[in-house]
């Protein structure tokens, strides 16, 4: 069993035989308690992410990799986390006198977004930084304007140099043993209640627009099959062997009869891959996003995860295991008050070197005409890009 220290972090980060992961398993429950529907993200044309393992059991994503990511980054933008990055801003539009901003830490991409492509003063800072990274294999540039995107993962597909960054922390709901529900409704419009003149008016306007009254509200609308792409429901038809189909049945969420968990792992390997300049340089890497990492890792997770799917922690306390190269994973103890006290001590100290580097200009504008010339660009264009 290992305490949480400020020489035991430092370990984690420059010893190069050291663990080679931390790792934690919560165990979730709904709101509503043990075996409650909840409702998973839905895909187009497939409808919730379920496989079916060898010994016939269901296995389901209530929130994937990449939206858990989604949702930890943007604790980095208050108080006090706010301290430990830059925050960096851009403008969308400006209508009325209100301006439509959205902060680094919201997008989707991170650096790599389109949205920072597309804007003229940021745009040559971070192809600045991902060139570096990719020849010269030097992180410190990225570190210094977008640290969370060596945290959780970029992919620059749009910028030219390609580089894809692994997630140091990964995160990812699953339900186990899950049953499939369907979901049925009946909309009842005011139309019998209307005149057979009205009704007439509003039925010949309907087909002059060539639209549905139902569309509109004005006629009774069944909900019981979902809509899918034209290609999809050529193979998914409504009625199968004289019965609906459940597979184009509207979704009516799961209910798990096996455990509802989130994984949580931190890939110190790939952190310590990452590399600066000089041996200096690369330790202040490793130190600083080791703490940005287990700042995201530590800090109690959004659980609201969309209309019909809110859970809970079931345990008081988390269990972290450090895993090393070889043998069982060890027991790590992260005090209570290790978020407000330690880790962020720690990551104070360890943004030091990186406070002074941080971009002096933070707020960036969206320009149009870049936007334009993105959708422009020819793949053949984007790689041999500069």
């Amino acid at each position: 069993m290992t305490t949480l220290t400020a020489e035991t972090i430092n370990s984690w980060a420059d010893d190069t035989n050291g663990p080679v992961a931390l790792y934690l398993k919560q165990r979730l429950l709904p709101v509503e308690g043990e075996g409650a529907v909840i409702f998973p993200p839905t895909y187009a044309d497939i409808g919730y992410n379920i496989d079916s393992l060898s010994d016939g059991t269901k296995v389901c994503t209530i929130d994937s990799v990449g939206s858990q990511a989604n949702r930890m980054e943007p604790i980095f933008k208050d108080a006090p986390n706010s301290q430990l990055v830059p925050q960096i801003e851009i403008e969308l539009h400006s209508t009325n006198g209100h301006v439509e901003k959205r902060s680094l830490l919201d997008l989707a991409h991170r650096a790599a977004d389109a949205v920072v492509h597309s804007s003229p003063s940021l745009a040559p800072q971070i192809a600045k930084a991902f060139k570096a990274l990719h020849q010269r294999h030097n992180a410190m540039p990225l570190c210094c304007v977008a640290p969370t995107s060596l945290v959780f993962g970029a992919w620059d597909s749009r910028g030219g140099s390609g580089e894809k960054l692994p997630r140091l922390i990964r995160s990812v709901i699953r339900a186990w043993d899950v049953d499939v529900l369907s979901g049925a409704a009946q909309f009842n419009s005011v139309w019998k209640f209307l005149m057979d003149e009205q009704k007439a008016e509003l039925e010949k306007e309907a087909k002059a627009k060539q639209t549905k009254l139902s569309e509109k509200g004005f006629a009774d609308a069944p909900a019981t099959f979902r809509k899918v792409s034209s290609s999809a429901a050529k193979n998914m038809p409504e009625f199968k062997d004289g019965s609906p189909n459940p597979a184009r049945r509207v979704l009516g969420g799961v209910s798990a009869r096996g455990r509802i968990e989130r994984e949580v792992t931190i890939n110190l390997i790939a952190l310590r891959n990452l590399k600066g300049a000089t041996d200096t340089e690369t330790c202040h890497i490793h130190r600083y996003l080791l703490a940005l990492t287990l700042i995201a890792a530590v800090s109690e997770a959004s659980l609201f995860l969309r209309s019909g799917c809110q859970l809970q922690i079931a345990d008081p306390e988390d269990n972290w295991s450090l895993v090393p190269r070889r043998g069982a994973p060890k027991c790590i103890i992260f005090p209570p008050d290790a978020l407000g006290g330690i880790l962020l001590t720690y990551a104070l100290e360890a943004a030091k070197p990186f406070n002074e580097l941080w971009p002096k200009e933070l707020s960036h504008k969206f320009d149009l005409r870049e936007a334009k010339r993105l959708l422009a660009k020819k793949e053949d264009d984007a790689s041999e890009e500069d």
